[in-house]
């Protein structure tokens, strides 16, 4: 296989994961859902748990989008210094997102600031967004789809706390965004936290944070504690399914850290909502591929 031919292919493998996984909940968050419904025994929380496995099963069955909001594409990607498209991933994954709009269809979300226009493919200057990290001596390539909602973005924040302000500082703020605007990510919520030493990076790994699948730790003792105690305080506000109250109102809490200065704590928050379209796709040099976070799709 020639590169025109391999980017070709490689550019309709992406196209039709992203569609996939604006029609498919990752295996993770669908059974956690599940999980959440079954802890429920309040009749308006199970109506909306009932509502949103309907919703479910009618994208499966209709074949389209389980969220008319099909976020703007984003792409964190692993790739190998070996892989035989690294020059050409940043190109193809433009078409890929113009051809998922075209196949999904996706609706158009890539709207450019100052001249405030709709480009109608949802591909605009720095979009799709793009996160790159290279993999020494690989020659594959592991991408993560996420689509970033409206909705559970709102909730999005990040500050840089005094250092008075200790850990302590992160989860108020945590909690005070929230519990502020927490019911328009379509709870029940997956929370993700960045903790750095300065904005930019806090920012990046709370959103890194929701790509982890849910149930998985931080690899710090300390803050797989916090991201337990922040989840029990989250669930005992019992926000519930649609912001009605319920037993719970969180899928999960993940923190991602770097180390920090010493007189600053930044800290950010990332949500995904009950809908959260994350999908992981690992591609081989021979564009043979594995869908990770949907075991056994083929495309």
């Amino acid at each position: 296989m020639n590169t025109a031919e391999q980017l070709e292919k490689f550019i309709d493998i992406m196209a039709r994961f992203t569609v996939y996984t604006g029609k498919y909940l990752p295996d993770d968050v669908y059974a956690k859902l599940q999980d959440l419904r079954e802890k429920e025994d309040a009749a308006l929380a199970t109506i909306v748990y009932d509502a949103m496995f309907e919703d479910l099963r009618l994208a499966h069955e209709l074949d389209r989008p389980l969220c008319q909001d099909t976020g703007v594409i984003q792409y964190f990607v692993q790739v190998g210094s070996r892989f035989p498209l690294l020059d050409h991933i940043e190109n193809a994954l433009v078409e890929a997102v113009k051809k998922a709009t075209r196949l999904g269809p996706l609706r158009h979300n890539a709207v450019e600031v100052f001249e405030e226009k709709n480009t109608g493919n949802n591909v605009g200057k720095r979009i799709p967004w793009i996160d790159w990290e290279l993999v020494p001596d690989s020659d594959e390539a592991t991408i993560y789809v996420y689509m970033a909602g409206g909705g559970c973005s709102l909730p999005g924040i990040a500050r840089v706390l005094m250092p008075l302000e200790g850990y302590e500082g992160v989860v108020k703020l945590v909690f005070d965004q929230v519990t502020s605007y927490g019911i328009n990510a379509c709870p029940p919520l997956l929370i993700g936290i960045g903790i750095a030493g300065s904005v930019e990076v806090a920012a990046k790994l709370s959103k890194k944070a929701l790509l982890r699948p849910i149930g998985s730790q931080n690899s710090n003792p300390r803050g797989a504690e916090l991201e337990a105690l922040i989840e029990a305080g989250l669930n005992a506000i019992k926000i519930g399914p649609g912001g009605l109250g319920g037993e719970n109102s969180v899928m999960g809490v993940h923190i991602e850290e770097a180390a920090r200065h010493p007189a600053t704590i930044a800290a950010a928050l990332s949500t995904g909502c009950w809908a959260h379209r994350r999908g992981v796709i690992k591609i081989k040099a021979d564009m043979e591929y594995q869908i990770i976070s949907h075991q056994g799709v083929v495309l």
